[in-house]
């Protein structure tokens, strides 16, 4: 499945599901559960918390990870965007798909600065 674009499936279920599995680097870490969102058929996840030992910290050291999808495990590498018309849809995006009264504040909290900086794309790898 290598190349830049994940099966229509597998973009469909990301862009549906609230919660995407993910684990960072080929260490032994744990898959833990985030939120991510389509744009123009690509995925992008955002850090809401910057951790010393974040999964986008650990990104930035090994850009090898997995995200787990439908009952499946796929192969990712990590990509920083630097593009802003991009940074800008995923804002957009996170607010269109969190935007219950409980997970908005979240939502707008990952278009602030901050996360805006931890954008990242998934891609398979």
């Amino acid at each position: 499945m290598k190349g830049r674009r994940f099966p229509k499936a597998v973009v469909a279920a990301i862009h549906e599901g609230k919660i995407l599995g993910i684990r960072a680097g080929a260490g032994p870490h744990r898959v833990i559960g985030i939120w991510a969102v389509v744009v123009e058929g690509r995925v992008f996840v955002r850090s809401w918390s910057l951790k010393p030992r974040s999964w986008w910290r650990t990104f930035l050291e090994d850009p090898r990870g997995i995200i787990e999808v439908g009952g499946r495990t796929i192969p990712v590498r990590s990509v920083q965007t630097r593009s802003l018309r991009l940074k800008d849809a995923v804002d957009r995006a996170y607010v269109k798909k969190f935007h219950t009264p409980g997970s908005l504040k979240f939502a707008r909290d990952l278009g602030r600065k901050k996360s805006r900086e931890t954008t990242t794309e998934l891609v398979p790898g």
